[in-house]
């Protein structure tokens, strides 16, 4: 699964290319608990942890107040090493081991894919079909095309990411945004959709068609495609941040997340460390596993091609059929990150170098462990070719920043309220009222203070537009870096110096309906808090809203996304309830 919007549970087809024939616990992470399992001997070079890459995992662990993390790294041909560190009890000080069940999340789609595949080589779908041919029953508006299964696979179908597949209300319908095979949004519906659609056609739900097709093939007997009482014993125990309406300063108070029940086909397996590294393995042979193919040569290609640009993965990577595609130091790389309500979850794999690695922590602060499964790839490699390792990157990517001296300066209220931020070498110091207070860089322009002050919201630097300087008649043009001019903190804004246009904004009495909190008891959707800021509305602060009519909203930062936000239920002129990307959410007290 995939996080957005400060709610849990968040260009082109190549299609001619790649045709297919509850309780609190303390913030200190303390020493490290540490247990390591060899499962299969090598013969070539995975025997163990390399020790660089365990020392960078307790700096990681460290670093990103991970309470436990499960590994496994593989070779082709089958050899491979499982490791565990950290604890599943932080208070008791109980370790991980490598035969807890930690949920992959969205790494799950790969799975479904691949029984896609399989249905597809045993003639039973043809991966252009549409989709309503299979589930005419599918509740889904579709302006611009015609949706079909390779649509899904790639997310490219133009429909939401994550509502209800059943709406709530009579008639509700997912509604398509996009030209299908236009562009790139990740949706965790769409792949519940093929969850349907594997069960209308295989005969068995979702859970027992990949157990059957591909867990038993593989001998990941410990593994469970469904999440809920019967595998809860063996999972690990696993924790989300204790404060659901707020952004999450990276050492802050955890909770011990409750159970859950989950067996959408978008992220609903559990599996351990070796039956990873079986999946992995059989994905290093190509699709080969221990009693041969299960999918053939022609499907694993389609399953690798790179259909459409997917910078969500990063710069230059694409998506194929539920699995990411791009290139590491020139090697063909297949990734995927999974997010669960209390997991985090990495899988990234060197078709060229023989190497894979997955990585999955037992909690959800925001990020994903991939630097622990690139340098885990990286220092295999370097292993096997007798070179040194690499030096080690940095624990946490935002915790340095380049740039800081752009954000440096004096913010000024309209009300004459002032802030200054004050720039280090590579990190930022929040100013005021005698606080000094060193700044959490969350990714963009986005940072936190970890102060009760501050706690409710990020703070959000914008930047005027960027201009364009062209060298000289005929040259193209360079865009120039946009400078920092404001900043907003919930409903407050400051400017600096640099900003050129007014400084008191229009009041919009439209929108006084709707700013508030609201919540729900749902996991995946948690709180949201709204504001207006500057005659706007902002969800968490750092999103904006588009009017489009009738109380409903787009997000202004992605005006072609799906997904909207709906404010229903006025009484004595307050919206009293917020519908989120099909998430119910009602207004509660201030707190």
């Amino acid at each position: 699964m995939q996080q957005g919007r400060g709610l849990n549970r968040r260009d082109l087809i190549a299609a001619a290319v790649c045709a297919v024939t509850a309780g609190t616990v303390g913030t200190s992470l303390g020493a490290l608990g540490t247990a390591a399992a060899s499962t299969r001997a090598s013969a070539v070079g995975v025997r163990g942890v390399p020790p660089p890459l365990a020392a960078f995992i307790a700096a990681y662990m460290a670093a990103m107040n991970a309470p436990g993390l499960t590994l496994a790294l593989v070779e082709r041909g089958g050899a491979f090493t499982t490791a565990a560190f950290g604890y599943v009890d932080r208070g008791a000080r109980t370790p991980v081991t490598t035969n807890h069940l930690f949920e992959i999340g969205s790494i799950s789609k790969s799975f479904v894919a691949l029984t896609i595949l399989q249905l597809q080589d045993e003639g039973r779908l043809a991966l252009h079909d549409p989709i309503l041919h299979h589930l005419p029953w599918l509740p889904i508006e579709t302006p611009y095309g015609e949706v079909l299964v390779h649509h899904l696979l790639t997310h490219s179908s133009g429909l939401p990411d994550d509502p209800p597949l059943f709406p709530f209300e009579p008639g509700g319908r997912a509604r398509q945004t996009f030209t299908p095979g236009a562009q790139f949004h990740y949706s965790n519906w769409g792949f519940d959709v093929l969850g349907h659609l594997i069960a209308s056609i295989d005969g068995r739900s979702w859970p027992e068609a990949v157990r059957q097709r591909l867990l038993l093939p593989l001998g990941m007997s410990a593994t469970t495609a469904t999440i809920g009482s019967a595998a809860a014993p063996r999972l690990a125990q696993s924790y989300v941040p204790l404060y659901d309406d707020r952004p999450y300063p990276r050492h802050g108070p955890l909770a011990v997340a409750g159970p859950m029940s989950f067996e959408l086909a978008s992220g609903s397996i559990a599996s351990t460390p070796a039956d990873m590294a079986r999946y992995v393995g059989m994905l290093l042979d190509g699709g080969v596993g221990p009693s041969g193919r299960l999918v053939s040569e022609a499907a694993f290609k389609a399953f690798t091609c790179p259909y459409i640009a997917a910078e969500e993965f990063g710069p230059g990577a694409s998506y194929g059929y539920g699995i990411a595609i791009d290139t590491l130091d020139g090697h063909k790389r297949l990734r995927h990150t999974g997010g669960m309500v209390s997991f985090m979850s990495s899988l990234q794999i060197d078709l060229d170098a023989g190497i894979g690695a997955f990585a999955s922590i037992n909690a959800q602060l925001g990020y994903r462990p991939n630097p622990v499964t690139q340098y885990a790839i990286r220092s295999l490699r370097a292993a096997a070719e007798a070179r040194p390792a690499p030096a080690p990157p940095a624990a946490d990517d935002d915790a340095t920043l380049a740039d800081a001296q752009a954000y440096a300066g004096l913010y000024t209220a309209p009300d004459g309220r002032r802030l200054e931020i004050e720039a280090q070498p590579h990190s930022l110091v929040l100013i005021a009222d005698g606080l000094r207070l060193p700044l959490q860089h969350l990714g963009g322009d986005l940072f936190l203070a970890d102060h009760p002050r501050f706690a409710l919201y990020p703070l959000l630097f914008g930047r005027a537009p960027a201009a364009a300087a062209g060298a000289g008649a005929g040259d193209a043009s360079v865009a120039t870096p946009a400078l920092v001019t404001d900043l907003g903190i919930g409903s407050d804004w400051f400017a600096n110096p640099r900003h050129t246009g007014p400084i008191v904004a229009a009041e919009a009495p439209e929108l006084a309906a709707y700013p508030g909190l609201y919540h729900s008891q749902d996991p995946w959707v948690g709180s949201a808090r709204v504001v207006i800021r500057r005659g706007r509305l902002w969800l968490n602060g750092m999103t904006p809203l588009e009017s489009m009519g009738n109380h409903l909203f787009r997000f202004a930062d992605e005006p072609q996304s799906p997904e909207t936000a709906e404010f229903r239920a006025l009484v004595s002129g307050r919206a009293q309830v917020l519908v989120v990307d099909g998430g119910v959410l009602r207004r509660t007290a201030e707190t």
